[in-house]
């Protein structure tokens, strides 16, 4: 990303954007043009993909003006995948993919966490829609109530990067309280455990809406872990997590040389 600040720490490090792990995905609930540009303004280098939260892209004005701001800032900017099950369950696929095109939209969500799409039909779409997009593949349910499963959660996530996917989203939603965490937001650790142990980890994008949840990724994987559903007002909070200027993560900051004292005369 370049150097942080005025450049006199030792801070961890971070790469320059374009990145493969660290990514910062935010959440966009309705956010304005301006509000856009002026999160870009004060955060854009710390964001690599803004999603376009359920179906606001659907009833927001604007929307390519906003692929436009994040284009020229180097982020990518991907409708929610709720979006994407409703279209498919109207039958209006083409419709969507057309309307994506026209706005100069390059990512797409495909999910099924909220309508039960049947996994294999997830797949089809995944391997339909990954020659013309980049496709961000969501696993986990947005039922509170649904089994968590790791095994289950590690044969979805494979087979949807086999179908074409380039990104896995584990499920957490806005809440932090589902997917990824019980309903405390307490980390389902055997989970992640798992996915860490059987996946490429710098595919995945954990969502973490919670500071706390944040920081358990981040000390587990270090800066490099990549994490979603970031409210806008949080990514740089988030950042100073990931440098170890937060206490929540002191420790991960590089040791630093004592210099001897002078000698004496």
């Amino acid at each position: 990303m370049g150097q942080i600040g005025p450049g006199f720490l030792n801070l961890p490090y971070r790469p320059e954007k374009p990145r493969t792990d660290g990514l910062t995905h935010v959440l966009d609930k309705g956010l304005s043009q301006a509000g856009l540009q002026s999160l870009i303004g004060t955060a854009g280098a710390c964001i690599d993909i803004v999603k376009l939260g359920w179906g606001t892209a659907y009833v927001s004005d604007g929307v390519r003006a906003k692929v436009e701001l994040c284009r020229r800032a180097g982020i990518n900017l991907c409708p929610g995948g709720t979006l994407l099950e409703i279209c498919d369950s109207q039958h209006r696929i083409d419709d969507y993919v057309r309307w994506l095109q026209r706005l100069g939209v390059t990512h797409v969500e495909v999910s099924n966490g909220a309508l039960g799409m049947p996994t294999e039909h997830k797949r089809a779409l995944i391997r339909r829609l990954a020659g013309d997009f980049t496709v961000l593949s969501e696993c986990g349910s947005k039922n509170p109530l649904a089994d968590v499963v790791s095994v289950d959660w590690v044969a979805e996530m494979a087979g949807d990067l086999e179908a074409g996917a380039s990104l896995l989203i584990a499920e957490a939603r806005e809440s932090g309280t589902v997917g990824l965490y019980r309903e405390t937001g307490e980390v389902r650790a055997e989970l992640v455990e798992a996915l860490v142990a059987e996946l490429p980890v710098e595919r995945i994008i954990f969502e973490a809406p919670r500071k706390d949840q944040q920081a358990w990724f981040i000390r587990r994987l270090g800066p490099a872990a990549s994490l979603g559903n970031i409210a806008s007002d949080e990514v740089i909070a988030l950042e100073t997590l990931r440098l170890g200027l937060r206490s929540d993560t002191l420790d991960l900051l590089p040791p630093v040389d004592v210099p001897d004292p002078d000698p004496q005369p």
